[in-house]
């Protein structure tokens, strides 16, 4: 059994600063958006995908790899966003196996509605607290993170 590779006192910090930065700017942002535009956090992303996607249209499976949910998750997520009229579950045109998902009318405008404050508050709590240099370095860093975790599967 090998010893634990154990963080330094640097490490540890940095470690710790992001994850409470993470969770703070999550809660401040879900926060605001919930009160600015009676949106959750997940409606939002669904949302944003839906909006920025050919025809306003895109296959529940490509959403749920999109956004790392499991199957079941979306599948109860988009129910209750289908009562609020915001999607509409269709068949898939190409694949009779699959299910597309469609952005309503009432769904591109709620989207409409809360993208500017959503923008404004991401841009007041984390673009403005960093200097350009810091925002270039902490992009940097996050892609290594992600890239780090693609190669492991």
């Amino acid at each position: 059994m090998t010893s634990p590779r154990w963080l330094s006192d640097q490490q540890q910090r940095s470690w710790r600063a992001f994850n409470q930065a993470q969770v703070q700017l999550g809660r401040r942002l879900s926060g605001l958006l919930a009160e600015h535009a009676d949106l959750s956090d997940a409606d939002y992303a669904v949302l944003v995908c839906l909006s920025e996607a050919p025809d306003e249209r895109v296959r529940a499976r490509d959403i749920s790899a999109d956004l790392g949910w499991e199957k079941s998750r979306l599948s109860h997520h988009l129910t209750r966003m289908e009562r609020r009229g915001l999607v509409e579950r269709r068949d898939c045109e190409t694949d009779a196996r699959g299910a597309d998902v469609v952005l309503t009318a009432a769904g591109r405008a709620a989207i409409e509605a809360a993208a500017p404050q959503h923008v404004e508050d991401v841009r007041t709590w984390f673009i403005d607290a960093l200097t350009p240099a810091q925002l270039e370095c902490l992009g940097s860093a996050c892609e290594a993170i992600v890239a780090n975790l693609d190669d492991a599967g």
